[in-house]
C-alpha cells in the first residue's frame, strides 16, 4: 500500500507539523487530521527510481561503466561483443562504441 505525507493546515498535534499515513490508492485524501481532527493537505511525495546498479544490469540497459585500473587504462566492464574490454587513454581506437548504444 502507498503511504502519504500530510501537512497540518493549522496547528499541529503530537504526530507533527508532517505525518504519514498508509492509504489504499483508491481512497480519499485525507481533509481531516485522524489523530486530532485538525485540518490536512496531501503533500506532493518524493518519487523513488530504481536505477541499474549491477554491472550486468547497467549491460542490459546499454550502459558502459569504465573502471579504472591503471594510469590511463580502463576495463570496459560492460564490454558487448567485439568492443574492446580494455581502453587506454593514448589510444582512441580502444574506446567503446557509444554510438552503437545511444539512439534517439
Amino acid at each position: 500500500m502507498p503511504r502519504y505525507d500530510y501537512k497540518h493546515l493549522g496547528e499541529p498535534c503530537d504526530k507533527g507539523e508532517v505525518f504519514e499515513i498508509i492509504q489504499s490508492i483508491r481512497d480519499e485524501p485525507l481533509t481531516c487530521c485522524p489523530f486530532c481532527g485538525g485540518p490536512v493537505r496531501r503533500l506532493i511525495s518524493k518519487v523513488v527510481i530504481l536505477t541499474p546498479t549491477t554491472n550486468t544490469e547497467l549491460k542490459e540497459k546499454g550502459f558502459t561503466k569504465l573502471v579504472r585500473r591503471d594510469k590511463g587504462v580502463y576495463e570496459n566492464v560492460t564490454a558487448h561483443g567485439q568492443e574492446a574490454r580494455y581502453f587506454q587513454a593514448d589510444k582512441p581506437e580502444t574506446m567503446p562504441h557509444l554510438s552503437k548504444k545511444i539512439s534517439d
